[in-house]
């Protein structure tokens, strides 16, 4: 259980690269080489299932994005690692912005205008909008429960997500 005595939920992989719009091969490449790890159950040898959590997903989906942008690779190394530090609360509110090479972080329209009038910015990636298609996507999708391995309806999963949760509780 999460701290907040909420079931805690996991997806597999198949389920994650779904959500995410990625194959099973980027995911797997990604885990292993410690871009995107699973932070509800790591592989634990041959046979052993990595379940992601909503979190992860979100990530795995801006990954992606960025990539079929093009930034390379180890820029976005970076960014996952200022993501990681943030809380779920500033991810929601939270653009990313780039030109191609480098990523920003932008937190209000006045970030983003200050960023584009000194001729920097050529995209921009809206996290809470991509928060939303994640929630959609598993929606639609089943995850596991983790403290007892039992399915989780697709349904009863967003409401008994720990994210989900905290989201209701802000209002939001």
């Amino acid at each position: 259980m999460s701290e907040l005595g909420i079931p805690e939920i996991g997806y597999r992989g198949a389920t994650a690269c779904v959500a995410a719009g990625i194959t099973y091969r980027q995911l797997d490449y990604w885990a292993r080489t410690g871009l995107v790890e699973p932070s509800v159950q790591s592989a634990a040898g041959s046979g052993s299932q990595r379940l992601y959590g909503f979190r992860d997903i979100l990530v795995l989906k801006i990954v992606k994005r960025l990539l079929d942008t093009g930034v390379s690779l180890q820029n976005i190394r970076s960014a996952v690692e200022h993501l990681r530090s943030r809380g779920v609360a500033d991810l929601e509110r939270m653009t990313l912005m780039s030109d191609g090479a480098s990523i920003y972080e932008c937190n209000s329209a006045d970030d983003i205008v200050d960023l584009l009038q000194g001729g920097q910015g050529v995209f921009g990636i809206a996290i809470g909008k991509v928060w939303s298609e994640v929630e959609g996507s598993l929606a639609q999708l089943q995850g596991e429960n983790v403290n007892n391995g039992d399915i989780a309806v697709t349904s009863d999963t967003l409401s008994n997500d720990e994210l989900a949760e905290r989201r209701k509780r802000k209002g939001a």
